[in-house]
Formats: structure tokens, sequence, C-alpha cells
């Protein structure tokens, strides 16, 4: 029996890299998107189909067919949140609530796509001295866990810290502690329509995160979790064409 594969687009900014001689542009020479991408080829393989885009591309790399034919979509973020353009938030909101899988990573939190998902200000503390962060499992059964060091390390990273304005999650996956102290949710799930949201924090632009095996670990078993059980219209544009408004049959 053959399996289809998961469609998956890494997406990202695509900023810091982009400029010669920075430290991003050391630590992720392919990207941070090419970098996620070869983590989730190498614990995957053959089950996943995984392509890349970026903010530079026309439609930022995710025009509606791009969309339409992905299963899980990663969202990296950071530099200019307000120049991703309105319409390709609303595309990819609808992909949502039809079923699309979003992962949304670090500095993702602060995307229109998640505070529009979430309806907050999606605001938290934050530090941008080196911390040492130390990521706790604690729902050591729920299936983006599996196989996850538990605690996994991090030596270097900059400090996320509550209170994180988000509401309250589904499912809290990982908290983070850190060395100042510093306490934070890391790891959360959403549902929104007919879509599975996942947001982990881990994963500044400045420290190879990306290439730890643990990190890589997560989003790949975010990747399977994300993945739709159906992936269509969104509920209420379904409901309209079978002739029903927000919940109530319309009359002939």
């Amino acid at each position: 029996m053959t399996t289809t594969p998961i469609r998956v687009t890494v997406w990202n900014e695509n900023i810091h890299e982009r400029r010669v001689g920075s430290h991003p542009a050391e630590l992720y020479p392919a990207g941070i998107h090419g970098a996620i991408a070869d983590g989730l080829r190498e614990l995957l393989g053959s089950s996943v189909e995984v392509r890349t885009a970026t903010m530079e591309q026309p439609e930022h790399g995710l025009p509606q067919e791009v969309v339409d034919t992905t299963d899980v979509l990663l969202w990296w973020g950071h530099e200019d949140h307000p120049g991703v353009a309105d319409e390709v938030v609303d595309r990819v909101h609808d992909a949502v609530l039809g079923g699309m899988g979003l992962l949304v990573l670090h500095s993702g939190h602060y995307s229109k796509i998640f505070r529009r998902l979430m309806g907050t200000t999606c605001s938290l503390r934050w530090s941008p001295d080196v911390a040492r962060e130390v990521v706790w499992t604690v729902a050591p059964t729920h299936p983006i866990a599996v196989g996850v060091p538990d605690p996994l390390v991090i030596d270097e990273q900059e400090m996320y810290g509550e209170f994180f304005d988000i509401p309250v999650p589904e499912e809290l996956i990982f908290l983070s502690t850190f060395s100042g102290g510093e306490v934070f949710r890391s790891g959360a799930t959403w549902t929104r329509g007919f879509g599975k949201v996942f947001y982990f924090s881990p994963g500044d632009q400045e420290y190879p995160v990306y290439r730890h095996h643990g990190i890589r670990r997560v989003l790949a078993n975010g990747v399977r979790w994300a993945a739709p059980v159906r992936r269509g219209p969104r509920l209420d544009a379904t409901m309209h064409r079978r002739g029903w408004v927000d919940g109530t049959p319309l009359s002939d």
C-alpha cells in the first residue's frame, strides 16, 4: 500500500541570511528555510515532499496554487512582519481554516497570520542576551513529543519569557526555562476551523538551533501531527454553498 506524501512548504522571511558576511548567513548559507527543509527530509524521508518559499519571491512565494497544494506550512519571520502582503495572509488564513496545518516558529509569534489566528497581541518578554534554554516536555504522550529528548537543552539561545499573550493553549507540550530563571510556554497547539496550529519558539537566527537534532525531531513530529484530515474550503464557505449562513439554514 502506498501512502501519499505530506506536501510541506517551509516559508522564511530570508532577510538576515541574505546579508553578505552576516552571522546568520554564515550559520545558514542555504537560509533558515534550507536548514529546516533538510531536517524534515532527513527525518521524514519519502513520507514528505518539501519545498521552500521566501518573502522576496513574487507573492512571497505563496501564490494560490502553492497554498492550495500545501498540506503543512512552516512560517519563520522576524524583521519585516508588516511587509507581508495582506492578500497573502488572507490566503493562508483561509487555507488553515480549510484544513492546512501551520507551524509558526520563533519570532513568527508576531506574524500577521499568527496574530490573526490567535486574536491577541502575541507579545512576550524578550532579551537578546545569550542564554541557556532547557525545553521540558510537559505532555510526554503527545505525538509531537515522541522521540524528543527530555529535557532538550539548547546551550545558546535568546530568552523568550512570560507573560506570553496567547489564548490558553488547547495542548501545552513544551515549557522552557532559561539561565536567568525565566519560563516560557515554548510549544503549544490550537485548532482553527479544520486546521491545526503548532507554535514552537526555539530558533533565533543568531544561533545554529535548526541544526540541533532534537529541534529537528520536534519539527518533523509537528509536520506529521499537523497534516490535514481534510483539505478544502473553510467551514463558512462550505455551509454557505449548502444553504447555511452562520449555522442558520437559508430560506428557499
